[in-house]
């Protein structure tokens, strides 16, 4: 018996030892846990001198209006062709008023001393005949390469030099098949292909294209093709660009968070609202809607909000870590 009862003595003392008591240690990592899980549902509180430390800034969200729009792709043509279209119409219009001056210098002899032989009146007459026709087969061509229905002014005016130079640009336009319908806009914004990629907003660089007018159809592409002038860009002749095109449906109402609020986390796109005065909430907002300064939204945040707008990734961290303390 007296055996029996030290193995059982032993084996309580084992059990015993395998429950230890929870050490201070473990006490503060589990405050800090919960602490943080409370911090993450009723968002961040710091003090003024957190917020100081961590250089935190907001500033109100900016209501706004959106309006869907229609992309497209463009290609700036280069202005060796042009040139060479106008210079054959310069060339066809003055063999025309050459020929036109001839066949009246000839009326005007007519039954006087010094008129001119009846072969050399026909031939003056047949010779404007034959330079209209060049004239006409040269504004053809001429509308090729830039299209018909010009706007006024543009076909003969200083603004055909002008595009013929190079001093500005002429840049086609392709939207795809049955993407945008209805009349011809009245003007287009445009891109470079490396200034709008997934997730960040278009940087139109203030290209607008303007006016525009209809070009033949593109072989390459299936769609609705346009000319259009681009005037200030720097892009290159035949450099492919971004275009967007003012969309049919009625516009929405919503509010501008601006690109410097983002962050990121477990895939989803995000921005800090200060809630009350040092109180911080992390909202998730929607990115499918890039405007030039940031992002088009309808949820989450509202007109006026105070959306941070730096050190929003020091929020994110401390939100993570609610034991990080700022430096």
């Amino acid at each position: 018996m007296i055996r029996s009862a030290v193995v059982l003595g032993i084996a309580l003392l084992g059990i015993a030892g395998c429950h230890r008591t929870p050490s201070a240690a473990d006490a503060k990592d589990a405050g800090a846990k919960e602490e943080g899980a409370k911090e993450s549902a009723q968002g961040l509180t710091l003090t003024a001198e957190q917020v100081g430390k961590m250089g935190i800034a907001t500033q109100p969200a900016k209501a706004m209006d959106y309006r869907d729009e229609i992309a497209g792709y463009g290609v700036i043509i280069p202005h060796d062709a042009i040139a060479a279209a106008v210079a054959e119409v310069t060339s066809a219009q003055a063999a025309q008023e050459q020929s036109r001056a001839a066949a009246a210098r000839a009326q005007r002899l007519a039954g006087t001393p010094g008129a001119m032989s009846a072969d050399t009146v026909e031939t003056a007459t047949r010779q404007i005949a034959t330079d209209t026709a060049a004239v006409a087969l040269a504004q053809r061509r001429l509308s090729s390469v830039i299209g018909s229905g010009l706007p006024g002014g543009l076909a003969t005016g200083s603004q055909l030099q002008e595009l013929a130079s190079g001093e500005v640009k002429l840049l086609r336009v392709t939207f795809p098949l049955g993407a945008l319908q209805g009349a011809t806009p009245t003007a287009l914004r445009a891109a470079r292909l490396d200034g709008a990629a997934p997730g960040t907003p278009p940087a139109s660089q203030g290209w607008t294209l303007h006016p525009l007018w209809g070009a033949p159809a593109d072989p390459t592409l299936p769609g609705r093709s346009f000319f259009a002038v681009l005037k200030g860009g720097e892009a290159g002749e035949g450099e492919r660009l971004l275009v967007w095109a003012p969309g049919t449906d009625p516009a929405l109402r919503g509010v501008l968070v601006p690109a410097g609020a983002m962050v990121i986390s477990d895939g989803k796109y995000w921005c800090y609202v200060e809630q009350k005065p040092h109180v911080y909430v992390r909202r998730e907002i929607a990115t499918d809607r890039p405007v030039d300064a940031g992002y088009f939204v309808t949820q989450g945040v509202a007109a006026d909000d105070k959306v941070v707008t730096a050190a929003a990734g020091l929020l994110l961290a401390r939100e993570m870590n609610p034991s990080t303390e700022a430096d």
